[in-house]
């Protein structure tokens, strides 16, 4: 009934968009447990930019149309399809920040938790918005 709207679309983001916060969370954790282990390298997670490529690509159209004759030729046109963007773990393996080749800041991760929360927090009041103008809508 609400699939191909923009209330779906929201909740579906939105959704996504915990579930990577989660993920996230995990991934900071894991990186404070090791902040003393030698040569440990952090983690993050990448996922905003890419699903912003993703939604970007649906609205623009190319300057330059190519006409393909068959199916196995490339299209100019190459819409990347949000669903399935997917959160990536990302090693940052180049930097290390103690004599011990550990690249852990403690103090960075912490920060990067508390702005995980204030993100996650966000996105659950989002959700309980568009679900609240639901409900008045059907009152």
């Amino acid at each position: 009934m609400l699939e191909k709207t923009s209330f779906a679309k929201t909740v579906e983001l939105l959704h996504r968009s915990m579930d990577v916060a989660s993920l996230r969370y995990g991934v900071i954790a894991n990186n404070v447990a090791n902040a003393d282990v030698p040569n440990f390298k952090r983690s993050e997670i990448n996922f905003e930019a890419a699903l912003k490529r993703a939604i970007d690509s649906e609205k623009s159209t190319s300057r330059l149309q190519l006409n393909t004759s068959e199916g196995g030729h490339i299209s100019s046109e190459k819409k990347a399809d949000w669903r399935e963007v997917a959160p990536r773990r990302v090693l940052d393996y180049l930097t290390s920040s103690k004599n011990n080749g550990n690249n852990v800041d403690p103090e960075q991760e912490f920060m990067d938790a508390l702005q995980n929360q204030l993100r996650y927090s966000l996105m659950t009041q989002a959700v309980a918005f568009e679900f609240g103008q639901i409900n008045q809508v059907l009152k």
